[in-house]
């Protein structure tokens, strides 16, 4: 929001919109590499709808002119009606001013609601995604839009939410638009809305805007979900919950307003790497619309200079001196460093004492990976690692391949899990991920209420024969009948790794150069990728640490059997009992 106390008549903010692209590309206004994309994706969608057999078309303000597709659908007219209404907290409320839109907030606007189908002139995108540092006044444009989706979408029977994890999260939006209406006398005699303690309703129309907190179950049919803070969501059962309620509606909108977070395995980082590869150009989503306002990754944090890439509404809602103290109490204070390069720089972070670069991880990522190409090939050794559980933890198989590559060793990982039947059905915070990555062949789901250990055992028998590994390493806790099952099937070099910290210092030291220089390689595994992000180190003696995890639920069996590979395959052959391992029945 800007601070000019009078609203400009007559702005124009579609010329606001398509300047602010301009002007970002040209780098006359500061701004990372995913806004640069963003603004992009829509230049490059401007020339592409001028031809006949492109599906969608750019209206602007031609709606309001020509009357056409209901003028609902134009991002100027929700400008517009954005800007009838008051703001709700600091100084700007104190003297009764209308929220004035700034350019960066022109573009999310304009751009998110003017694109169409060329076909039926229904709205193009029916999800944001928006991930905006603190203070830059997110929440309240949520608010807003929430509003307009309330009273002018043209929606009988509207259903707006706000949904967060916590009632006091939900009432961030639903607040500020409770205030707004409230104030605003004009526009809620025109939609006949009432305002109530805890719902907004325009009822000779049906519709109504609450706040839900949690799994709202299957109740709702939204015409508009706002998901506020959405990197605080253990699980995607809210987003998923209204995404899957909005069928019968024509034109409904998924909108989610985020800062970064700590949680690499999270949802919402699932939809934030989901949109760095449509604004990459290596996911098509043409539904999906979204900004990351962040720092580029070549930028130095502690630099000043580089603020106001992340934040635009630096120097507005925003202070410029409260980002600088930020800056420097992170930097002269290590803790806060994470804390400060997450809310301020939406710089995702794992964990403060996390072991894995989530974005080397990512880097890693190689999808066209066929293990087929690795066995039988002379220059390729491979190790098998096990780490077997019981109960609620994952059962995971990783095979781990060593080759050569001009004189480096480079590494392939591919994994493979099993879980029983009742850990996947529990209620809890992995149940969703559970349940997606069974139907997604990633996940072997046994029956019963333990992992059947005898269909592990012909899983490793069977791809020992194939394979043939240099060795089988597994971890003794519930492993050493398996391992002499093993054996007795004529699986040879079965190896116990002794876990302490030890033993995982040097191959995960190794795992860590490994990615650093390129040489490390995985077939981008979801449970995996979950799995070594949930790793954190456990302090213990002489500086060393244990891998463990931050809370129950977040498994590491995954992470845990993929060390144990590098253990053996970065093992120097003359001193093996160095990792103080053995061969059973040796």
């Amino acid at each position: 929001m800007t601070k000019t106390a009078k609203r400009p008549p007559g702005r124009d903010h579609e010329a606001l919109a398509h300047q602010y692209s301009l002007d970002v590309i040209s780098g006359k206004v500061p701004a990372g590499g995913w806004v640069r994309k963003a603004a992009k994706r829509h230049l490059d969608d401007l020339e592409k709808s001028k031809k006949k057999t492109y599906p969608y078309e750019y209206i602007g303000d031609r709606v309001d002119a020509e009357g056409k597709r209901g003028s609902g659908y134009s991002g100027s007219r929700v400008c517009r009606f954005i800007e009838q209404l008051s703001h709700t907290k600091g100084k700007w409320a104190a003297k009764g001013e209308k929220i004035v839109l700034g350019p960066w907030q022109c573009f999310l606007v304009c751009v998110g609601f003017g694109w169409v189908r060329k076909d039926n002139g229904k709205r193009r995108f029916r999800a944001f995604y928006w991930e905006i540092p603190r203070k830059n006044g997110k929440s309240l444009l949520a608010a807003a839009i929430g509003l307009y989706m309330l009273l002018a979408d043209d929606e009988f029977g509207a259903e707006v939410y706000s949904g967060a994890t916590s009632e006091k999260q939900a009432w961030e939006v639903f607040k500020p638009a409770k205030l707004m209406l409230q104030k605003a006398d004009k526009l809620r005699e025109h939609f006949m809305a009432e305002v109530t303690a805890k719902v907004l309703i325009v009822a000779h129309k049906g519709s109504k805007f609450e706040a839900v907190i949690g799994n709202p179950g299957d109740g709702p049919s939204p015409s508009c979900a706002i998901v506020d803070e959405y990197h605080e969501h253990d699980t995607p059962a809210l987003h998923d919950s209204m995404e899957t309620g909005m069928g019968a509606r024509e034109h409904p909108l998924m909108m989610v307003i985020t800062t970064a977070g700590y949680n690499l395995a999270s949802p919402c980082f699932d939809k934030h790497d989901e949109l760095c590869k449509v604004l990459d150009g290596t996911l098509e989503n043409d539904h999906l619309f979204g900004c990351i306002f962040s720092i580029d990754e070549k930028d130095e944090w502690a630099d000043p200079n580089i603020l106001i890439k992340a934040n635009p509404n630096y120097g507005v809602s925003v202070d410029g001196d409260f980002l600088l103290a930020q800056q420097r109490s992170a930097m002269a204070n290590p803790l806060q460093q994470s804390k400060f390069k997450t809310k301020h720089l939406n710089v995702w972070c794992s964990v403060l004492n996390s072991w894995m670069n989530m974005h080397l991880w990512q880097l890693a990522t190689d999808t066209m990976l066929e293990e087929e190409e690795f066995i039988g090939d002379p220059d390729v050794k491979c190790w098998i690692g096990v780490d077997l559980a019981s109960k609620s933890d994952l059962c995971s198989e990783q095979r781990l391949y060593r080759k050569a590559v001009n004189g480096d060793m480079h590494y392939y990982l591919f994994g493979r899990y099993w879980l029983p039947e009742e850990a996947v059905d529990e209620e809890g915070p992995n149940n969703a991920h559970y349940k997606k990555w069974v139907k997604m062949g990633l996940l072997t789901q046994t029956d019963g209420a333990t992992v059947d250990f005898e269909t592990l055992t012909e899983q490793i028998v069977a791809d020992s024969k194939k394979i043939n590994p240099v060795e089988v390493v597994y971890d003794p806790f519930n492993a050493t009948q398996m391992a002499q099952d093993l054996i007795d099937a004529g699986v040879k070099n079965v190896v116990e790794f002794v876990q302490n910290p030890q033993n995982f210092a040097v191959p995960m030291d190794e795992v860590t150069n490994a990615l650093k220089n390129g040489r490390f390689h995985h077939d981008g595994n979801e449970i995996t990728k979950w799995c070594f992000a949930n790793v954190v180190g456990r302090p213990a003696r002489k500086g060393l640490f244990s891998p463990s995890k931050s809370k129950p639920h977040l498994k590491i069996d995954g992470a845990i059997a993929g060390i144990m590979c590098m253990a053996r395959a970065f093992a120097p052959p003359e001193k093996p009992k160095k990792y103080q391992m053995f061969t059973v029945g040796a």
